[in-house]
């Protein structure tokens, strides 16, 4: 189907801390983790105040996103990320065939942004005297293209090579 889109966005908090695995085939690593996203409301009913989470699996397949999330990111880490929803298939322990869902970030396609600034969540991490040095938030994108928008030239003649 032409013009279809495959893209989640997710902003929460890390479930675990990241896990690293070297892919057998290809030798490649992957970057897993979970991420917990929560949304709240007041039930009219009982006036009671609710919540409900959901879980995530995250897997990340590009290599400089891989390397950030496992130096920076640790369970309670905010994160802003944006990647595909895939399904992949394995077979258990017990020989049970088993689907399950994921949020991919590719070698090519994909964001992560830690989220927590100063003194937030576990992005965090100790320094050479034991001290507490918390983290910048910090984005990267993957893929080739250039990040931000577009930007005239400074000083120049907007009306340039108009076509018409």
């Amino acid at each position: 189907m032409a013009g279809s889109v495959n893209k989640v966005i997710l902003v929460g908090n890390l479930g675990r801390d990241p896990e690293v695995r070297t892919m057998q085939q290809s030798g490649g690593r992957v970057v897993t983790f979970s991420v917990a996203t929560s949304e709240s409301w007041t039930d009219r009913s009982s006036g009671e105040r609710k919540e409900k989470t959901q879980w995530h699996r995250v897997a990340i397949y590009n290599e400089k996103l891989g390397e950030i999330a496992e130096k920076y990111l640790r369970k309670g880490s905010k994160v802003y990320l944006e990647g595909s929803l895939e399904s992949r298939k394995y077979t258990d322990k017990d020989g049970n065939e088993r689907e399950i869902f994921e949020v991919v970030i590719g070698r090519f396609r994909g964001e992560l942004t830690l989220l927590d600034g100063r003194g937030g969540g576990g992005a965090g991490a100790e320094d050479e005297s034991g001290g507490y040095a918390p983290r910048q938030p910090a984005a990267v994108r993957s893929g080739g293209g250039r990040q931000g928008g577009w930007e005239p030239k400074k000083g120049g003649d907007l009306d340039d090579d108009i076509p018409f």
